[in-house]
């Protein structure tokens, strides 16, 4: 009989199903669509000689991530690449400021804006190299992560204390505006902010952009070899030598509970799995607490929270095979992976000022991906897989470009939109339209019948730690016994770094693990702590 049934195969899932599965556990993987992998996945559908990424790309949290280390995935044909530089953000003048792994390149780039402010960098990241370790392990351990908080409280005090932590709580342009006297250093913290949908005036987007940028200056933001499926089948390679199961194109339907527990799960399909042990979930807070569990379930408050459920941006992406290489105006940037796209802060907040007031934004902040740059398998010689790809608001009630686009997301709005990307794209790329042999277009209702789970909570800081996925749920164990939340709806949220379901596997674990089991592993961690018996 099977033990645990993961519902979705994700990373988080697959991960929790891996974690399950190292313990003993005979495990079962149940994925809506035709291929696992959520919003890790390649195809080659814009053109058949180029590899193109359907959603993520770049992984510097996965890079980090002690989770995925402890999979050992190169034992199962992962293998990563990077693009010689990290990230380039141009600006119309020929100004560009660039994030290197090697230091010195990211410090001389942002003297280049003002004298200095090389320096300042380097302070930031000896910042990181003080807090960074202790910082990771509280962000990617099971909430309320006492032991990490309390080693980074530690480290926190020795690095400046309060004042690093008035700092991270900024809003990134005032974090800028304190530490840099130039644009250059502002925008690899601000545009690394707005990855998570945060505006240079949002609370705490300064933290959030320090913490991508420091990623990337300590990690880069690598690539899997072959298209970013290569990451899921490496993943399920691994489960499926453990025994595990997957099952595509089985969408479950409901979470069966008996006598307050959950035990099984019933398909689409009218069948019915029964789990053992414990149901997990790789599905957003929305789906499961308002589709897979009936509320007579669920506590009131708990519904009552969720009608403030609070989603991110929606996305829209363009797909590109390219017959050359992006012809762009400053030469720093035709070395960089990730490449963002506007000029200057002031546009990085109209972008987000006309989100927030549900207009289609006229020039969209882009983030940029060239991908045979950063993994030279992805096309042919002296072509490049590109995607470019922007947020828009859910509901749109307004055009700020004049253009009559609605939201209804016909192949006409599609189109224009795909246009609009693709001039934003030529201001920093003259010619760039001319080198475009194919391109796909994928608008919001596409990605989303691509993947269920693509939309996610908002990363505000409203919606983290103990209010991540709602007030006092920041836990993978739910109101139902034996259903765990395992997606990127709980802490520590988005990011493909397999944290929410190594803590939702490791909730399940210690359910079942026998007390006299716990206490000996306890003395056992103690021993090889201390080098003593107890």
């Amino acid at each position: 009989m099977t033990d645990a049934v993961v519902i979705g195969a994700g990373p988080n899932g697959l991960v929790a199903a891996n974690l399950l599965a190292d313990a003993g556990w005979n495990v079962l993987v149940l994925e809506e669509q035709p291929e696992p992998g959520g919003a890790v996945r390649h195809d080659r559908g814009v053109d058949p000689a180029f590899v193109n990424d359907l959603f993520s790309s770049f992984y510097p949290l996965a890079a980090a991530s002690p989770v995925l280390a402890g999979l050992r995935l190169q034992e199962h044909g992962l293998r990563w690449s990077q693009a010689p530089c990290v990230l380039a953000h141009p600006l119309s003048d020929g100004g560009c400021a660039v994030l290197d792994r090697r230091i010195d390149i990211t410090a001389a780039s942002l003297d280049a804006f003002a004298q200095g402010d090389g320096d300042a960098w380097r302070r930031l990241h000896e910042t990181w190299a003080r807090v960074g370790a202790d910082l990771l392990d509280a962000l990617f351990t099971p909430f309320p992560p006492v032991r990490a908080t309390a080693r980074l409280a530690a480290r926190l005090r020795a690095a400046g204390g309060l004042r690093l932590a008035r700092t991270l709580a900024l809003p990134v342009r005032r974090m800028g505006e304190e530490e840099f006297n130039g644009q250059g250093g502002r925008l690899l913290l601000a545009g690394n902010a707005l990855h998570a949908d945060l505006a240079p005036e949002s609370a705490g987007s300064g933290g959030f952009g320090w913490l991508m940028a420091m990623l990337g200056q300590t990690y880069g933001f690598p690539v899997p070899v072959g298209g970013s499926g290569a990451l899921t089948q490496a993943l399920v390679r691994r489960l499926e030598s453990l025994g595990g199961q997957l099952r595509c194109k089985q969408r479950v339907e409901s979470v069966v509970i008996r006598g307050g527990r959950a035990t099984g799960v019933r398909t689409a399909g009218g069948e019915s799995v029964s789990a053992r042990k414990a149901v997990l979930a790789d599905v957003s807070v929305p789906a499961l607490y308002g589709e897979l569990v009936a509320s007579e379930h669920l506590p009131g408050q708990l519904l009552a929270d969720l009608q403030r459920f609070q989603w991110d941006f929606a996305t829209f992406k363009v797909d590109w095979a390219l017959d050359g290489r992006v012809p762009w105006q400053t030469e720093q940037t035709a070395r960089a992976g990730t490449v963002h796209l506007a000029d200057g802060l002031d546009e990085l907040t109209r972008f987000a000022a006309q989100i927030a007031m549900c207009q289609l934004p006229d020039r969209p902040f882009l983030l940029f991906g060239q991908m045979t740059l950063a993994d030279p398998s992805r096309s042919p010689l002296g072509t490049e897989s590109a995607w470019a790809y922007t947020h828009v608001p859910h509901t749109i009630t307004g055009d700020a470009g004049d253009e009559g686009i609605t939201g209804t997301w016909s192949a006409d709005e599609q189109n224009l939109m795909a246009d609009r990307v693709e001039q934003q794209v030529e201001r920093f790329a003259p010619g760039f339209r001319s080198l475009v042999r194919a391109r796909r277009v994928l608008a919001p209702p596409t990605l989303q019948a691509l993947d269920s789970n693509l939309k996610d909570g908002a990363t505000a800081i409203h919606q983290q730690l103990v209010f991540r996925p709602l007030p006092g749920a920041g836990r993978p164990e739910t109101p139902v016994a034996g259903l765990f939340l395992a997606s990127a709806g709980a802490h520590p949220g988005g990011g493909v770094h397999g944290a929410p379901g190594a803590n939702a596997a490791r909730a399940a674990l210690r359910r079942h693990r026998p007390p006299g089991l716990a206490r000996s592993q306890r003395r056992l961690a103690d021993r090889d702590r201390t080098g003593t018996r107890r």
